[in-house]
């Protein structure tokens, strides 16, 4: 039932809502002839939106608080319950099958514009795989993440240019180079966690990046490197369109690498020290876990990923240069992991599409393209903090035998 004290509070969010933006919303001065129009109409449309944003934001909330209680159970009764499902031979080979054709045949039915864009969202899905051992497992807060992904990139760049070396003989390289720097950067941040470790990461992070633009004798500054090659196929010439189609397969052959060895990480001992370490590091310790090592080795084998997607980043654009690796990339991923669910592959991958193709489909408003984009993040994390698809924490538990069964 709607209260009048949410009545009331609704009323008076619009109403300093309509007084910060009457300025702008009403007022508009004409310099020309020196005349100022008063825009009323938009003051009540101003009114009655934020009226019923806000009476409908609280609504929910009320809803979310009231409903927390018999939710979590059934939540929690039914996701396993679906997992398993999903799981059974006769689902999974459906699903599989459906998966693969619908991927097979995606760059033959749609344009070359739009399977660029799905390229683009693959790569994010590895570099947000490789982020999410970093983040989603061990819960070391990496803000610097670009700047191995910027090493990758310029790995290839450089050794293309300088050499003439191909694809496939950079990305072995692009990979190490990526986990070397993964070393170097954990080593001073070993004993430092939370927003401590935010923070030297994202100086790390500026530092690579402030190193490419100004270092012009390695990396050419803020020109660039251009005429990136392209992977070969087999010394083949092919078009622009056979490039595109060739090059997506690529990536979406990296991408189902990466969710094998990710996945398989993840069940691992040491995956199984990732995650002691994220829920308390001292329990973890105590338990003799090597701390030290199992940050180092969350820190490089993140770093890994992100070298191999910058050099497919590289070979896709066949042009860098350091304003492609901000921090804002490195925000980009970070909330990819996020809003897909810390330690959730599928979440993952979802939230990946989803952040990535969203911008390239909402460019009819471009205008309030980032204000629903960031509206989408405001509600994602009120009303689904756990993300698209929340990790299942695994439990173990130990059934009794039977008498008979003990006999038998």
């Amino acid at each position: 039932m709607v209260s009048f004290h949410e009545i009331k509070r609704s009323f008076l969010v619009s109403a300093w809502f309509m007084f910060l933006t009457f300025p702008i919303m009403v007022i508009k001065v004409n310099t020309v002839e020196k005349v100022i129009e008063w825009r009323w109409e938009r003051m009540l449309f101003v009114g009655l939106g934020s009226f019923s944003l806000s009476f409908v934001w609280r609504y929910l909330l009320r809803k979310k608080e009231t409903g927390r209680k018999k939710a979590e159970p059934t939540a929690a009764i039914r996701m396993p319950g679906i997992w398993r499902r999903l799981q059974e031979p006769k689902f999974f080979l459906s699903l599989s099958l459906a998966a693969a054709v619908l991927v097979v045949a995606f760059p033959f039915t749609f344009s070359i514009y739009q399977t660029n864009i799905m390229i683009t969202a693959l790569i994010y899905v590895v570099i947000a795989l490789g982020l999410n051992i970093v983040v989603g497992l061990a819960g070391l807060l990496d803000l610097g993440y670009v700047a191995f992904y910027a090493v990758g990139a310029y790995a290839y760049a450089l050794l293309n240019h300088h050499y003439g070396l191909g694809f496939w003989s950079v990305l072995p390289v692009g990979a190490a180079l990526g986990a070397l720097f993964g070393i170097l950067l954990g080593f001073p941040v070993l004993r430092l966690r939370g927003d401590y470790l935010a923070i030297v990461t994202l100086g790390f992070g500026e530092i690579i990046r402030l190193v490419l633009e100004n270092w012009n004798a390695l990396s050419f500054g803020p020109s660039g490197i251009a005429n990136i090659d392209r992977p070969g196929f087999f010394g083949i010439a092919l078009s622009l369109e056979g490039a595109t189609r060739y090059m997506y397969f690529l990536v979406v052959g990296l991408a189902v690498f990466t969710v094998f060895v990710v996945n398989r990480l993840q069940n691992s001992r040491i995956g199984r020290a990732w995650i002691a370490l994220r829920e308390d590091e001292i329990a973890c310790q105590a338990m003799g876990i090597d701390k030290a090592r199992t940050k180092l080795t969350a820190f490089a084998l993140g770093a890994t990923w992100a070298g191999m997607g910058g050099v497919v980043f590289a070979a896709k654009t066949t042009f860098i240069n350091p304003a492609s690796f901000t921090i804002w990339e490195s925000i980009i991923i970070l909330c990819i992991v996020v809003l897909g669910g810390m330690g959730s592959m599928i979440g993952i991958i979802l939230a990946a599409l989803v952040l990535i193709l969203l911008p390239e489909y909402l460019r009819a408003f471009s205008e309030y393209r980032m204000c629903l984009f960031g509206a989408l993040l405001v509600i994602m994390m009120v009303f689904r903090p756990g993300g698209i698809v929340p990790n299942v924490r695994r439990t173990y538990r130990f059934k009794r035998l039977d008498r008979e069964d003990k006999e038998g």
